[in-house]
Order: structure tokens, then sequence, then C-alpha cells
């Protein structure tokens, strides 16, 4: 005896089902339509694919659960985006997410697409016990370089929270002048879920600033490299020169004023 349905019904009826008894499973193998084992084949990949995304995001929780236990209730997950550019403010963020916030699909926002970001966005919007975004200029990088203007954003982010840190969860650095316990976690925004919201928080805030940006200045293509070193943007600052966005710290913007001044000593000695 095989599967009695229709196939349209099998698809149907497997995209209901979180586990299968062995009898239907027995069923379903004995089938001989090549329909009915692609289905079946598909829907094992997908439960394959869930139970590790489950696994994973389990082992996520993992610093959460560890500071919960110890009697800490407000978590923060702290992250940055933005170091790396030429131009364009640093960002940062801190989270607080519930302990029964659904974490399915939280990754270091650099790994995931701009869709997910967004869609995982509204999720931690709409569920995190608060949230808190801090946003460093290019001027205060240039002044003070780029990891002081870091640890500045993650200071503004967590002051924006409407909660009380109990502890903080850091991406790879630790905060100086400051009380809250705090841990610094490499490759944090692969590890934790609370840093893994704050990483996407922060990546979505910049990526919208670029954006909007790039309405002022369309030649040097922001909204498409978001302000890193490509090819595409290197040759738009030697066709243009830097905006007030830009890092003049930065090697690349450097060297174009070290090179226009070199030009204009060369110009005015002649």
């Amino acid at each position: 005896m095989s599967w009695q349905g229709t196939i349209a019904e099998l698809k149907a009826w497997l995209a209901t089902q979180e586990q299968i008894s062995l009898e239907d499973l027995a069923l379903l193998q004995s089938d001989t339509r090549t329909g009915v084992q692609r289905l079946l084949l598909q829907w094992q990949r997908q439960q394959e694919m869930e139970r590790k995304e489950a696994e994973r995001v389990a082992m996520m929780w993992n610093y959460e659960r560890t500071y919960r236990d110890r009697g800490y209730e407000a978590i923060v997950g702290v992250d940055e985006a933005g170091r790396g550019p030429l131009a364009g403010p640093v960002v940062a963020a801190a989270v607080v997410l519930p302990p029964d916030f659904e974490g399915t699909g939280l990754d270091d926002s650099k790994r995931l697409t701009e869709e997910k970001r967004l869609l995982l966005r509204t999720r931690i919007e709409q569920y995190a016990r608060g949230w808190g975004v801090g946003i460093v200029d290019a001027a205060y990088i240039d002044e003070h370089n780029i990891l002081k203007a870091t640890h500045e954003a993650m200071r503004r982010a967590i002051m924006e929270l409407k909660i009380t840190p109990d502890v903080l969860l850091i991406d790879a650095v630790k905060l100086a002048d400051t009380e809250v316990k705090q841990e610094s976690i490499i490759k944090g925004d692969q590890l934790s879920v609370s840093i893994a919201a704050a990483s996407i928080i922060a990546k979505t805030t910049r990526d919208a600033l670029m954006k909007e940006a790039a309405l002022s200045y369309p030649q040097y293509g922001l909204d498409k490299h978001m302000g890193y070193g490509t090819a595409e943007h290197l040759a738009a600052i030697r066709k243009w020169g830097p905006t007030p966005l830009h890092r003049m710290s930065f090697a690349p913007v450097a060297e174009w004023a070290d090179h226009t001044q070199h030009v204009k000593a060369k110009s005015a000695g002649e």
C-alpha cells in the first residue's frame, strides 16, 4: 500500500507536518511515483535544516542563559557597524532580548541578506525589551581615531536604553569607564543572540544613513558599497575628492589629500 492522495495533496499535507509517523514514512517511501519521492526528500532536507538551525540558536543563548542563571536580568548585547569604511559614521546598537525571544535566523549581520536583516530588525523592534543606537560621525573619528569612536558609539547606544543594564555582552571590545559588568566575546555576533540582534540593528541603521547620504552625493555610489573602499569608491574619490562624510584620517582618503597638496605645492613652485 502507498500514499493514496495526489501529489498536490501530499505537498499540502507535508507543509503542516513537523514529524511523520514511522507508518506514514514507510507508506511514502514505498510509493513509486517520482513526485512523491521528490517531495519526501525535500521535506526531510527542510526538517534537517530546521533541526540544525534550532541547535545553532540554542547554542547562541548560552551566554544569556549563564548570566540569567546567576541572577542577571537586563543582559545587553552590544555591537557596531562601520569600523572599516572610508566614509560615513560608525554606528553601534545595544539590545536587551526577553528569554523567550524567537531567535531563529539571528546571526552576524554581514552573513545575512539585506532582506533577512530587515525582517529580523522588525522582529527585534517588536519584541525586544529595549534597544538603543549610538552614532559617531567622521569628524569625531578623525579627531579621536576609529577605536575610540567605536567605544563612544557603544556608550551612546547603551545610554539610549530605557533599561538599566545588569551586564554587557560586547563583540570583541571592552569598554572603559563603566561600572557595569561586561564580557568581551570574540565573534560575539555569531555566538550570542543579543550581540547578533545588536549587529543587525547597527548594520541596518548605518545602511539607511548611507542610502540617505547617497541622495546628496550620488556620484560616489554610497548606497552600493556603504562607504567601503571598493574600486568604484576609490575612483570616485580620485575624481571628485572627498565629501564631509569621508574619514580624512583613513589611508586612501589621506593619500588623496597628500597628493592634492603635493600637486598644489608643485604648481605654486612653478
